[in-house]
């Protein structure tokens, strides 16, 4: 046995379900479908069940407890039909649940010790169909219900544990990494984890696969796993551009150095305010963050929140950066409150700078920069700088904070960060005051001030 395989094995009696739970969620799942039928023929419905995800394909993982049930109505029936009826075998089927709002609603809740989501969606003829985006789903499971064995299952439950053990696994829009139907059909695709692996460590963005060789659509994106239930859409789409190279830099050291602890993530001991406060000294840089605790961006769902403040983070950047400050690095953390942090080597000014105006030569428009700044006592110049007129004028701001605390509202922001900081609602904290920080994002802080792949 090599030493790869070894390791494999080790991980395997780690993640496989055990018969035990592989028969105990059997039943319950039963007893769930069970209900919901009934549920469906007490209000006389036109509609079947169906099971779906990773329970009902035989690829999840030892210790995961989530059921999805799907209730399929006919696609003639009209949107608010199918919510209404969607949510009252849901209610029935789980009373204690509580509902929630994907693209329509579902009810979520608690079964046997199972965490179940009940899902209505329209019994569309196929994928090209859809009327919502959970009608593709039962798709997919039927699509992978004929091609995956025992053996390419359980190379999925492999991948997906190492997926995780790097920190790119979740299609959510925090994590923008793999899903567990992306990581069935790279596994199907490749034949196997190792060979998903061995092909991953060489891949060359973008990268481009289309099981089904449909070649209808093209898509932008630094991987492309066309769906082979719907060749309009890339289920890679959420994969960012940085997990796709988190696992190709996995993949080549587990193919060079296999180790088990690649699977699984150690967790990170949060930082206190004074290890902030130290690291920052050490590196001798400047630090800068902009906190929300208004609820209105902090009670967003995450594939909200995230893509608001990752947008928002973006414009403070490019605005600290266009004029003069210099941004080392930057990130974005939210809980109860929501955080935009950068941290920067350069974060104060000199009270003036540089205004380059136009060529002496270009007539009316170089006349009139300089009869604007001639008279004007509170610059320097104007003077000629090669062929240019130049001034030397007051600065605007010149600290990083007054920037913040001032002129955010120039900046290209996320819309609910942009109404906060139209309303004033935000705190800016500088140097070592962002170690309060500390407090709610100690594990996000000692992530940041030890980066890793």
């Amino acid at each position: 046995m090599t030493e790869t395989d070894a390791v494999l094995r080790a991980v395997r009696e780690r993640v496989d379900p055990t018969a035990t739970e592989r028969e105990r969620l059997r039943t319950v799942a039963d007893r769930l479908v069970e209900r919901a039928e009934a549920a469906i023929d007490e209000r006389d419905l036109d509609a079947d069940v169906v099971r779906v995800g990773s329970t009902a394909r035989g690829t999840w993982v030892r210790g995961d407890r989530d059921i999805d049930v799907f209730v399929r109505f006919p696609p003639s029936l009209e949107r608010d039909e199918l919510e209404e009826h969607g949510l009252a075998v849901g209610n029935a089927v789980l009373p204690n649940g509580h509902e929630e709002y994907a693209e329509h609603p579902y009810v979520k809740g608690e079964f046997e010790g199972y965490d179940v989501d009940l899902v209505p969606c329209y019994a569309v003829e196929s994928a090209r169909e859809i009327r919502s985006a959970v009608d593709r789903t039962p798709f997919h499971t039927d699509y992978l219900a004929t091609r995956l064995d025992d053996d390419l299952a359980a190379d999925v439950r492999l991948c997906k544990q190492f997926l995780k053990g790097i920190g790119a696994y979740g299609s959510d829009l925090k994590t923008e990494g793999f899903s567990g139907y992306l990581t069935e059909l790279l596994v199907l695709e490749y034949g196997g984890f190792r060979a998903l692996l061995e092909a991953a460590a060489e891949w060359h963005p973008p990268v481009e696969l289309d099981p089904e060789s449909h070649g209808e659509a093209s898509f932008d994106d630094p991987l492309v796993v066309v769906d082979p239930t719907d060749p309009e859409r890339n289920v890679a789409a959420v994969v960012s551009a940085a997990n796709v190279a988190r696992l190709q830099h996995y993949a080549r050291r587990f193919r060079d150095d296999p180790r088990e602890s690649y699977f699984f993530t150690s967790a990170r001991d949060p930082m206190d305010a004074a290890a902030v406060r130290a690291a920052l000294a050490d590196r001798g840089t400047r630090a800068l963050a902009v906190r929300f605790d208004d609820e209105r961006l902090a009670g967003l769902v995450e594939d909200q929140r995230y893509p608001q403040l990752r947008r928002s983070l973006d414009g403070l950047v490019r605005g600290l950066e266009e004029r003069g400050f210099e941004v080392v690095r930057a990130a974005t953390w939210a809980d109860e409150t929501a955080v935009l942090f950068c941290e920067l080597a350069v974060a104060e000014l000199p009270a003036i700078e540089r205004h380059r105006g136009p060529p002496v030569h270009v007539g009316e428009h170089a006349a009139g920069f300089y009869e604007k700044y001639a008279d004007d006592d509170a610059v320097y110049g104007p003077y000629i700088d090669g062929d240019r007129y130049v001034v030397e004028r007051e600065r605007s701001v010149r600290s990083a904070a007054a920037f913040a605390e001032s002129e955010l509202e120039s900046v290209a922001l996320g819309h609910a960060v942009e109404r906060l900081v139209a309303a004033g609602d935000y705190v800016v904290l500088a140097d070592a005051d962002v170690a309060v920080l500390a407090e709610e994002f100690g594990t996000e802080l000692a992530a940041y001030f030890d980066p890793r792949p």
